[in-house]
């Protein structure tokens, strides 16, 4: 009897371990680090929805192009889209992504990849949704969701463009951050994306 319970308890506990081991939020390798000016905004990235858009995102990351960008179009209710260069919605990185559409829903926390008409047109925007909108599914690519920090986001000034647009501090890939410089919480004492580069 010890033996069959000494049995049991190993293999629940290899089966905790290999779906640990299989989750992509305990990936640091798949875990983006949002900096914004209120704190830090967590990503789980999903490579199984869009390999070839996070490798896109980490290689921009790491060579950091999003450092300083800022949200060109915020509106209510809706999303707060960055990765314009220009700030202006009408730019990006010069290399286009092809779609990689999924059953994964539009709903809050969601990151996705803004596109002009084109569907194989992403680039670098991409929007982070303050609620759900089942009019982007199938339709835009989910590339990432956010596991925490989502407060911080829901206070990126509105506007398109803001008048005093939020900018994005830093973006990291968790393996490659010092987790201790993660900046300290302030306290405080749909329309659909047009244009090029944008959802819709």
């Amino acid at each position: 009897m010890k033996k069959l319970l000494l049995s049991l308890v190993l293999a629940l506990g290899m089966i905790a371990t290999s779906a640990f081991a299989a989750d992509p939020a305990s990936d640091p390798q798949n875990t983006l680090y949002l900096d914004l000016k209120d704190g830090r905004v967590v990503i789980q990235m999903r490579p199984d929805l869009a390999p070839k858009h996070v490798a896109r995102i980490k290689e921009l990351v790491r060579k950091h192009f999003y450092d300083g960008l800022v949200f060109h179009r915020v509106i209510e209710g809706f999303m707060a889209q960055t990765g314009d260069p220009t700030g202006t919605g009408m730019g990006g990185s010069g290399q286009n992504i092809p779609a990689e559409f999924s059953a994964e829903p539009f709903v809050r926390g969601i990151v996705g990849m803004a596109r002009a008409q084109d569907i194989n047109s992403a680039d670098s925007q991409f929007f982070l949704m303050f609620a759900d909108n089942s009019s982007l599914n199938n339709q835009y690519t989910v590339w990432g969701k956010v596991t925490s920090g989502m407060e911080f986001v829901d206070k990126i000034r509105r506007g398109e463009p803001p008048a005093n647009p939020d900018k994005i501090v830093k973006m990291q890939i968790a393996a490659d951050a010092d987790k201790s410089a993660a900046p300290a919480a302030k306290t405080d004492a749909a329309p659909a994306p047009a244009a090029t580069g944008d959802a819709k």
